[in-house]
């Protein structure tokens, strides 16, 4: 397989992209969600480096006030993850005008901690060899971002009401992309198991040596 970066040639005032990095555009093209812009940024990050796999996925939330565009794109090359967050940030009193700010991490793969992967399934009675989860969680883990879930303490003497203090737990929580079949379809699920899939064995490797 070819290991050549991103060569741009320029032809009819079009750019062309490298082989390896075709599908990755043409998925930021799919999502609609400022794909130069982001395409440019990882650019940047990825430098010559072939890309192995990767995943884009697109987010809309709502509150009473505004809807926020989130996109969060995961690529995979044979050292390192590079993670891409983009957000909408709105015109405001201070900011007149609308922006979008483009954040790029890299991470060699010898670093990562966990690769975490949850699956829910419909009717698990059911459930057959291959069938997809309509709801896939991928959380991966390499020390910069931790979660902190916080309990009162539990006494096993019902009668007691004394203050035990805290209890909880610490979880990586640097990238947690979930994707619902409900929502964004099966495909787009069967494509973050295949990264999950991808990245899980490549980590791996990494970690062996």
């Amino acid at each position: 397989m070819a290991t050549a970066g991103p060569r741009v040639e320029e032809c009819s005032g079009a750019p062309r992209i490298s082989a390896d990095r075709r599908p990755l555009n043409d998925d930021l093209r799919q999502a609609g969600y400022y794909p130069e812009l982001v395409r440019d940024v990882l650019e940047v990050a990825l430098g010559d480096e072939r890309v192995v796999t990767h995943l884009v996925h697109a987010e809309t939330t709502f509150d009473a006030s505004e809807v926020r565009r989130h996109l969060t794109v995961l690529v995979l090359t044979p050292t390192r993850l590079v993670s891409a967050h983009v957000d909408d940030h709105p015109a405001d009193s201070e900011h007149p005008s609308a922006s979008a700010a483009a954040t790029t991490e890299s991470v060699p793969l010898s670093e990562l901690r966990s690769v975490t992967l949850t699956h829910v399934m419909e009717e698990p009675e059911r459930h057959r060899s291959g069938d997809l989860a309509v709801e896939m969680t991928l959380a991966i883990g390499w020390g910069s971002v931790s979660r902190v879930d916080l309990e009162p303490a539990q006494c096993p003497d019902p009668s007691c009401d004394a203050d035990h203090g805290m209890t909880g737990q610490i979880t990586p929580d640097d990238v947690v992309v979930r994707v619902s079949a409900a929502a964004e379809g099966l495909d787009a699920v069967r494509s973050a198991t295949d990264f999950a899939r991808r990245l899980s064995e490549l980590s791996s490797v990494s970690a062996r040596r």
